[in-house]
């Protein structure tokens, strides 16, 4: 039958940003429940240095966007990185 209908179209971008503290069990359900949201693909989180990178399709969200979700699932969000580093 082909490629699955949900590649056509899609704009993958990820967005990295740096938090604070430790996330508690609520943070990380809630942040588990951002997956639901459509256009997110992926979420990886690095508690060694603190990072969260989000796979998302761009043509239906930004970055600011994921930014105010992971504010509002009550993860410390300090700062967004930059995914190439100078050389």
């Amino acid at each position: 039958m082909g490629r699955p209908r949900y590649d056509r179209g899609m704009t993958l971008l990820d967005v990295m940003y740096r938090y604070e503290g430790h996330p508690t069990d609520a943070v990380m359900a809630a942040i588990g429940n951002m997956r639901e949201v459509y256009g997110i693909r992926r979420i990886s989180l690095d508690d060694e240095w603190k990072t969260i990178r989000v796979e998302f399709d761009a043509t239906r969200l930004a970055a600011p966007t994921i930014f105010q979700l992971l504010r509002s699932a009550g993860l410390a969000v300090v700062e967004q990185l930059p995914l190439i580093t100078a050389q």
